[in-house]
């Protein structure tokens, strides 16, 4: 190769040098791309496969699979009897898989049958609330929470990916109806302390009467005394039977408000007559 007269490259050998450097440039980077994808590619193949990566920095897997608690979006309204007020259901899944997912993976699955669970949870609310006035929220609760006993786990299946859901379901009253049942309920509580108060004054009384008669049989020899001994015992009785009578009654209600009086016998032997 010789040089112009001026010294400089003939134009001939300056392309030469210029295609000679190209390759020169192009096989570095592509050893340097093999490198890099020869580093990689065991990252690369692992992360489609939804497994951990593999190397020295990779992550421990789970020692449980993942567990995520989804909300249902919005309340759930099933009609009451009559399909003029609604129960309201409050419902939680909790979902979880057997392989192990990433939490991202198990995100997307879960969004996808999402919607199925909540259908399925719509239709048991509805056969069960169907028959049910619309005050009757605790039976419907009872009733769900039943039939969710019978089948707490729920299965769901895309190609080879299995997911399990656990449902959970609290029902709310429909707010229309409180103002009408506001008065009743207060009444019930009212009638629910005087119950209560009759319970601990009957139970005194027995108690008390328990305690004389002990005493009194330490005196048998006196007349007097044992009249009052068997006196008490008499209203030792009379306060069981009492007891026994406001039980029945508050598993019974009545309606006769002088049902839960208590028995004039019990006041006028406790008062000593």
């Amino acid at each position: 190769m010789t040089d112009a007269p001026d010294g400089r490259p003939r134009p001939a050998d300056q392309w030469r040098h210029r295609g000679v450097r190209g390759l020169t440039i192009a096989r570095d980077a592509g050893v340097r791309g093999w490198r890099w994808w020869a580093r990689n590619w065991d990252r690369l193949v692992a992360a489609l496969q939804d497994e951990a990566p593999v190397g020295s920095a990779a992550a421990p897997s789970p020692s449980a699979p993942l567990v995520e608690q989804r909300d249902a979006p919005r309340l759930i309204a099933v009609p009451a009897r009559g399909y003029v007020y609604s129960f309201y259901i409050r419902a939680t899944f909790a979902w979880s898989s057997p392989a192990s997912l990433r939490s991202e993976v198990l995100s997307w699955y879960v969004q996808y049958f999402q919607a199925n669970a909540i259908q399925r949870l719509t239709r048991l609310a509805a056969d069960a609330a169907r028959d049910l006035p619309p005050h009757r929220a605790g039976d419907l609760d009872v009733a769900l929470q039943r039939a969710l006993a019978e089948d707490p786990l729920w299965h769901y299946q895309r190609g080879d990916i299995t997911l399990t859901c656990r449902p959970d379901a609290a029902v709310r009253l429909d707010e229309r109806i409180m103002p009408a049942l506001q008065p009743h309920v207060d009444r019930l509580v009212k009638l629910e302390y005087q119950f209560d108060e009759q319970i601990r004054k009957a139970r005194y009384a027995e108690e008390l009467s328990r305690q004389w008669v002990t005493i009194l049989n330490d005196h048998t020899d006196d007349h007097d005394l044992a009249d009052a001994r068997d006196h008490l015992l008499a209203a030792q009785r009379e306060a069981a039977r009492w007891i026994a009578e406001l039980l029945h009654r508050h598993a019974n209600p009545s309606s006769d408000p002088a049902a839960r009086v208590p028995p004039q016998a019990s006041s006028r032997s406790l008062d000593g007559e």
